[in-house]
């Protein structure tokens, strides 16, 4: 096992933090304060090919390892939660999940113009009444010739207002549970479709979230992803891309906490010592530097995993699970650590706890994982194969170096 980041992966850490120190902490904490969703930075992220890295050359992006898309989220979510999700949603969710169950049109049409950043492309699976119930979605396709009429509403959806592309799951057959669930590529310019932003947020402020509304949306077949009632399988393997990134920008948010707790250690004076000094803020300290740790090793297991082409729901779950409860604690830890200044946004680390309080509940609460992890222990579940896998890499011969000098 070699645990050193090779000289590319390197390189575009390098890269990522000089972008992230450059274009978002300097603005993230007025964004924050007005609730505004920075459209320009995802432009400036797909010059970098930020937006397609772990996405093939041949389909418009980097061609680069899974883990290094897990680099990128951890050093977005170093500067703020917002635009990591953007990734993870646009990437994760919906580029690697075309990538895996799409047809070589669907590819050419929806996944080229999105890896190369020309398009951004959101999900849509959770709806009022259906979280993580999924079976319980009311969004509704019916048959109708060449095309689907699409009804129903998706909530809480990333992305809403800036997305030109929606991966839609729908019922094509509503009497029997999950298993008539289907996918569908939705375009923002079909007649129907209509966003909102959901205002008012705990935190990821200065993340655009909403709600879609589709009103008798015509969907060719051609846009169907995967088989007719495929949808719930597409779904999960789609949140174990989704899953990986948010782990990986939990890694991140840890270490931001631990960087602006280190920082004011060495300022803030009690007793006439730094409060460094003091032992129980070390143990604060010490707790977040191994949960770093602990977490990155997660995520890049589970990374190695997609790497090599092998199904990963379990180790996903476990790195998902075991980095936001963590991000979650360092970030509540460092508020602690700062005192009253740790309640005011004079310092990020009041925006960390806020930010960190949503990944332990999207794409699969910490109860929904907990109880996952015990069934795999129990022997009560088991991954099967798919019918379609994600890509191992690398995908082919391809150039990093030439990525890495663009």
């Amino acid at each position: 096992m070699n645990f050193e980041l090779t000289d590319e992966q390197q390189s575009v850490k390098e890269m990522v933090r000089k972008f992230v120190d450059k274009e978002i902490i300097p603005n993230i904490q007025e964004w924050d304060r007005q609730g505004h969703f920075e459209p320009a930075i995802l432009k400036k992220l797909a010059n970098l090919q930020v937006m397609g890295v772990c996405i093939p050359e041949e389909y418009g992006g980097a061609g680069m390892d899974y883990n290094t898309l897990a680099i990128v989220c951890e050093e977005l979510e170093r500067g703020d939660t917002a635009y990591r999700t953007a990734v993870s949603v646009h990437t994760g969710l919906n580029s690697m999940t075309i990538l895996q169950w799409g047809t070589e049109e669907q590819k050419q049409k929806y996944l080229v113009p999105q890896a190369d950043g020309r398009k951004i492309g959101a999900f849509g699976l959770t709806e009022p009444n259906a979280g993580s119930d999924v079976a319980a979605m009311n969004t509704t396709a019916a048959r109708n010739g060449d095309y689907y009429i699409l009804n129903g509403s998706k909530t809480w959806i990333s992305l809403c207002d800036v997305a030109d592309h929606f991966l839609i799951f729908a019922k094509t057959d509503y009497g029997i549970g999950h298993k008539g669930i289907s996918a569908f590529i939705v375009d923002r310019s079909f007649a129907g479709v209509e966003t909102k932003a959901i205002k008012g947020k705990l935190g990821i402020r200065a993340g655009n979230t909403g709600e879609v509304f589709l009103t008798d949306v015509k969907v060719p077949i051609e846009n169907r992803l995967g088989e007719e009632g495929e949808g719930f399988k597409i779904a999960m393997a789609a949140l174990d891309n989704g899953r990986f990134t948010v782990a990986a920008g939990a890694v991140g948010l840890i270490e931001a906490s631990l960087e602006a707790s280190l920082k004011y250690c060495h300022e803030r004076k009690t007793f006439g010592k730094e409060i460094g000094k003091h032992q129980l803020v070390q143990q604060m300290i010490a707790k977040m530097s191994a949960n770093l740790e602990i977490s990155r090793l997660l995520v890049f297991k589970a990374g190695w995993l997609k790497n090599q082409g092998k199904r990963n729901t379990k180790e996903t779950s476990l790195a998902k699970w075991i980095s936001c409860n963590a991000a979650f604690d360092a970030a509540n830890d460092a508020v602690q650590i700062h005192g009253a200044y740790g309640y005011s946004d004079e310092y990020p680390v009041e925006r960390f706890l806020r930010n960190s309080k949503a990944p332990v509940i999207y794409e699969g609460t910490r109860e929904i994982h907990t109880i996952m992890q015990g069934e795999y222990a129990l022997g009560y579940r088991e991954d099967k194969t798919l019918r379609k896998q994600l890509p191992a890499w690398p995908f082919e011969q391809v150039s990093v170096t030439n990525y890495l000098q663009k």
